[in-house]
Protein backbone atom coordinates (compact mmCIF):
# COMPACT_ATOMS: atom_id res chain seq x y z
CA UNK A 1 0.00 0.00 0.00
CA UNK A 2 1.55 3.39 -1.14
CA UNK A 3 1.92 6.37 1.57
CA UNK A 4 -0.41 9.23 0.89
CA UNK A 5 1.23 12.72 0.73
CA UNK A 6 -0.49 13.91 3.63
CA UNK A 7 0.70 10.81 6.18
CA UNK A 8 3.79 12.34 7.62
CA UNK A 9 7.36 10.92 6.35
CA UNK A 10 7.70 8.74 9.62
CA UNK A 11 5.89 8.49 12.38
CA UNK A 12 6.02 10.34 15.95
CA UNK A 13 8.76 8.62 18.18
CA UNK A 14 8.16 10.74 21.42
CA UNK A 15 4.60 11.96 21.97
CA UNK A 16 3.73 14.90 24.03
CA UNK A 17 0.25 17.42 24.49
CA UNK A 18 0.81 18.99 21.92
CA UNK A 19 3.89 18.56 19.98
CA UNK A 20 5.91 15.09 19.19
CA UNK A 21 9.72 14.63 18.13
CA UNK A 22 10.06 12.11 14.79
CA UNK A 23 13.10 11.31 13.65
CA UNK A 24 14.87 13.37 10.57
CA UNK A 25 13.86 12.78 7.73
CA UNK A 26 15.08 14.19 3.79
CA UNK A 27 12.30 16.23 3.06
CA UNK A 28 13.05 18.53 6.45
CA UNK A 29 16.22 19.62 5.39
CA UNK A 30 14.85 22.35 3.16
CA UNK A 31 13.44 24.06 6.94
CA UNK A 32 16.81 23.05 8.66
CA UNK A 33 18.84 25.11 6.27
CA UNK A 34 16.44 27.73 6.91
CA UNK A 35 16.90 27.44 10.13
CA UNK A 36 20.49 27.43 10.10
CA UNK A 37 20.96 30.63 7.75
CA UNK A 38 18.57 32.72 9.44
CA UNK A 39 20.97 35.28 10.99
CA UNK A 40 18.62 35.82 14.16
CA UNK A 41 19.15 31.82 14.83
CA UNK A 42 22.33 31.87 13.51
CA UNK A 43 24.28 34.59 16.43
CA UNK A 44 22.45 32.27 19.36
CA UNK A 45 23.42 29.08 17.67
CA UNK A 46 27.09 29.42 16.46
CA UNK A 47 26.72 28.97 13.23
CA UNK A 48 29.29 30.28 11.13
CA UNK A 49 29.02 29.12 7.88
CA UNK A 50 26.32 28.82 5.33
CA UNK A 51 24.49 25.69 5.32
CA UNK A 52 24.16 24.77 1.45
CA UNK A 53 22.27 21.95 -0.11
CA UNK A 54 25.23 20.10 -0.36
CA UNK A 55 26.45 20.67 3.92
CA UNK A 56 22.69 19.83 4.85
CA UNK A 57 22.93 16.08 2.86
CA UNK A 58 25.82 16.17 4.88
CA UNK A 59 24.67 16.95 8.23
CA UNK A 60 21.79 14.30 7.37
CA UNK A 61 23.95 11.46 6.32
CA UNK A 62 26.01 12.30 9.63
CA UNK A 63 22.47 11.99 11.39
CA UNK A 64 21.73 8.52 9.92
CA UNK A 65 24.23 7.33 10.67
CA UNK A 66 26.62 8.29 13.94
CA UNK A 67 25.80 5.73 16.71
CA UNK A 68 26.95 9.24 18.96
CA UNK A 69 23.82 11.14 17.42
CA UNK A 70 20.49 10.84 18.09
CA UNK A 71 18.51 13.81 15.95
CA UNK A 72 14.70 14.56 15.59
CA UNK A 73 12.50 17.10 14.34
CA UNK A 74 9.43 18.86 16.89
CA UNK A 75 6.15 18.70 15.28
CA UNK A 76 3.41 20.35 16.35
CA UNK A 77 0.15 17.43 16.72
CA UNK A 78 -1.92 20.18 15.31
CA UNK A 79 -1.51 19.85 11.63
CA UNK A 80 2.02 18.01 11.72
CA UNK A 81 3.86 21.33 11.38
CA UNK A 82 7.47 21.05 11.67
CA UNK A 83 8.56 24.09 14.31
CA UNK A 84 11.95 22.95 15.39
CA UNK A 85 14.43 20.04 15.70
CA UNK A 86 16.18 18.85 19.22
CA UNK A 87 18.83 16.09 19.45
CA UNK A 88 21.59 14.29 21.65
CA UNK A 89 25.04 14.46 20.42
CA UNK A 90 28.10 13.18 21.65
CA UNK A 91 26.07 10.37 23.67
CA UNK A 92 29.32 8.24 25.67
CA UNK A 93 27.52 5.30 27.00
CA UNK A 94 30.75 4.81 29.09
CA UNK A 95 30.65 7.65 30.96
CA UNK A 96 26.27 8.08 30.58
CA UNK A 97 26.63 11.49 29.23
CA UNK A 98 25.23 13.59 26.10
CA UNK A 99 25.17 16.91 25.05
CA UNK A 100 21.98 18.38 23.84
CA UNK A 101 20.85 20.77 21.46
CA UNK A 102 17.03 22.10 21.07
CA UNK A 103 16.01 24.90 18.33
CA UNK A 104 12.42 26.29 17.48
CA UNK A 105 13.06 27.41 14.55
CA UNK A 106 9.76 29.03 13.19
CA UNK A 107 9.57 32.40 15.07
CA UNK A 108 5.68 32.32 15.71
CA UNK A 109 6.34 29.33 18.06
CA UNK A 110 8.50 30.81 20.50
CA UNK A 111 6.63 31.68 24.10
CA UNK A 112 4.37 29.15 23.38
CA UNK A 113 5.99 26.82 25.91
CA UNK A 114 6.82 24.12 22.79
CA UNK A 115 10.50 24.27 24.04
CA UNK A 116 9.73 23.51 27.83
CA UNK A 117 7.66 20.42 26.29
CA UNK A 118 9.94 19.45 23.43
CA UNK A 119 13.15 19.38 26.27
CA UNK A 120 11.02 17.10 28.62
CA UNK A 121 10.39 14.66 26.07
CA UNK A 122 13.99 14.90 25.19
CA UNK A 123 15.33 14.32 28.75
CA UNK A 124 12.57 11.72 29.62
CA UNK A 125 14.31 10.13 26.69
CA UNK A 126 17.59 10.43 27.61
CA UNK A 127 17.74 9.44 30.75
CA UNK A 128 14.63 6.66 31.28
CA UNK A 129 15.55 4.96 27.85
CA UNK A 130 19.23 5.66 26.77
CA UNK A 131 20.25 5.11 31.04
CA UNK A 132 22.11 8.88 30.35
CA UNK A 133 23.30 9.99 33.50
CA UNK A 134 23.95 13.52 32.94
CA UNK A 135 22.85 15.92 29.89
CA UNK A 136 25.11 19.01 28.94
CA UNK A 137 24.53 22.20 27.22
CA UNK A 138 26.11 25.30 25.87
CA UNK A 139 24.60 28.44 25.88
CA UNK A 140 26.08 31.71 24.52
CA UNK A 141 26.52 34.07 27.44
CA UNK A 142 24.08 36.87 26.02
CA UNK A 143 21.77 34.44 25.45
CA UNK A 144 19.50 35.29 28.32
CA UNK A 145 16.34 34.03 27.19
CA UNK A 146 17.70 30.48 26.96
CA UNK A 147 19.41 30.52 29.79
CA UNK A 148 16.57 31.71 31.97
CA UNK A 149 14.55 28.65 30.04
CA UNK A 150 17.17 25.78 30.60
CA UNK A 151 17.37 27.07 34.35
CA UNK A 152 13.84 26.53 34.15
CA UNK A 153 13.87 23.25 33.59
CA UNK A 154 16.07 22.49 35.82
CA UNK A 155 19.67 22.95 34.50
CA UNK A 156 22.63 24.38 36.51
CA UNK A 157 25.59 26.58 35.89
CA UNK A 158 28.71 24.87 35.87
CA UNK A 159 31.13 26.82 34.70
CA UNK A 160 32.06 29.69 31.66
CA UNK A 161 34.27 29.71 28.96
CA UNK A 162 35.50 33.18 28.83
CA UNK A 163 35.55 34.82 25.51
CA UNK A 164 34.55 31.19 24.66
CA UNK A 165 32.42 32.57 21.32
CA UNK A 166 32.87 34.85 18.75
CA UNK A 167 30.41 36.94 16.98
CA UNK A 168 29.88 40.00 15.25
CA UNK A 169 33.49 41.57 16.30
CA UNK A 170 33.34 40.91 19.72
CA UNK A 171 33.93 37.66 22.16
CA UNK A 172 31.31 36.93 24.34
CA UNK A 173 31.33 34.01 27.29
CA UNK A 174 29.90 30.90 26.75
CA UNK A 175 27.87 29.29 29.92
CA UNK A 176 27.95 25.47 30.17
CA UNK A 177 24.96 24.11 31.81
CA UNK A 178 24.15 20.43 32.82
CA UNK A 179 21.52 18.41 34.39
CA UNK A 180 21.43 15.12 36.26
CA UNK A 181 19.04 12.34 36.08
CA UNK A 182 18.19 12.41 39.80
CA UNK A 183 17.59 16.33 39.30
CA UNK A 184 15.34 15.53 36.41
CA UNK A 185 13.49 12.60 38.19
CA UNK A 186 12.92 14.46 41.62
CA UNK A 187 11.89 17.49 39.39
CA UNK A 188 8.84 15.47 38.31
CA UNK A 189 7.50 13.85 41.22
CA UNK A 190 4.28 15.61 42.47
CA UNK A 191 4.58 17.62 45.62
CA UNK A 192 4.06 16.06 48.75
CA UNK A 193 1.51 17.75 50.92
Amino acid sequence: MEQSSAEPASFPFLVGDRLYLRPVERADLARIRKWANDPQIRRLTAEVRPMTVAAADRFYDKVQNDEDRVWFVIVLCEGDRVIGEAGLLRIFPPWRTTDLTLIIGEPDAWGQGYGTEAITLLLDYAFGCLNIHRVAVGVVGFNQRALRFYECVGFRREGIQRDGYFYDHQNHDFVMMSLLADEFRASRQPDSA
